[in-house]
């Protein structure tokens, strides 16, 4: 039997002075929100690339920004404020979950006090985009959580994907953890709800202040581009003479 926890390991590149530094998980997931929120946070803060991880299990791809090839999974660090973030280009496939969490665990678990993660959820009405509850793996994150604010569901749930098996493997791990879980569109890139779950969740649990500016004009264009789009479907379906009444709703759903 191949043993899975050696599929994954971690290369650290380079050393980050924190103190008991708080890991913020920002992988693709629904909406894109961890990943859009995490990015912006590593820039504005200006961590340092700390270490990547490798597996068998990652799409054989690779990627590159500023002319320079670079890993698929990264880490960045940096001291002021003590944070660790873990970023992926790519959506992983669903074989590389066990690895990458046991990697996290085992590899970086001693580098980090606690962790945050981030869950997107489908909104049900464009009211809800941007509502973010949390849990914890503990009694005293879930009194960090009441205590930030935010609100800590009473009924009973379930978070699969990376974020769930990243959560699993800190809670069996005895790691303090937060899971947030922000309703974002259904269907787009959200970075709206990522500017909800940065200003609302993120600001208050790790004591930090990022700009969200940025989120306001990617939100914007987003709109923008979809407004053509279903002026385009609307244009197409009006030549198209149909025989039924179309609606188009941009940015709207029920």
């Amino acid at each position: 039997m191949v043993d899975q926890t050696e599929s994954a390991s971690f290369e650290q590149v380079t050393d980050v002075e924190a103190e008991s530094p708080t890991l913020i998980e920002g992988l693709p997931g629904h909406g894109l929100v961890a990943s859009i929120a995490v990015d912006q946070i590593t820039n504005q803060l200006g961590l340092e690339h700390f270490g990547n991880v490798a597996a068998d299990e990652f799409p054989a791809v690779v990627t590159f920004e500023n002319g320079l090839v670079q890993d698929l999974v990264r880490v960045y660090g940096g001291s002021d404020p003590a944070v660790l973030t873990l970023e992926s280009d790519l959506a992983l496939p669903q074989q590389s979950f066990e690895p990458l969490s046991r990697c996290v665990l085992s590899d970086l678990a001693d580098e980090f006090s606690r962790a945050i993660f981030i869950a997107g959820a489908p909104a049900e009405s464009e009211e809800q985009i941007g509502d973010v509850t949390g849990v914890g793996t503990t009694e005293a994150v879930k009194d960090d959580l009441v205590e930030a604010g935010i609100s800590v569901p009473e009924e009973p749930g379930l978070v699969g994907g990376i974020t769930g098996a990243l959560v699993r493997e800190c809670y069996q791990a005895d790691v303090p953890a937060a899971l947030l879980i922000v309703r974002s569109h259904p269907f787009l890139p959200d970075p709206n709800a990522a500017k909800s779950v940065i200003e609302t969740a993120l600001e208050p649990l790790v004591d930090f202040d990022i700009d969200t500016t940025e989120l306001d004009e990617q939100a914007d264009e987003i709109q923008r581009r979809m407004q053509q789009v279903a002026q385009q479907y609307q244009q197409m379906a009006e030549e198209q003479g149909g025989q039924q009444q179309q609606q188009v709703q941009t940015g709207m759903f029920q």
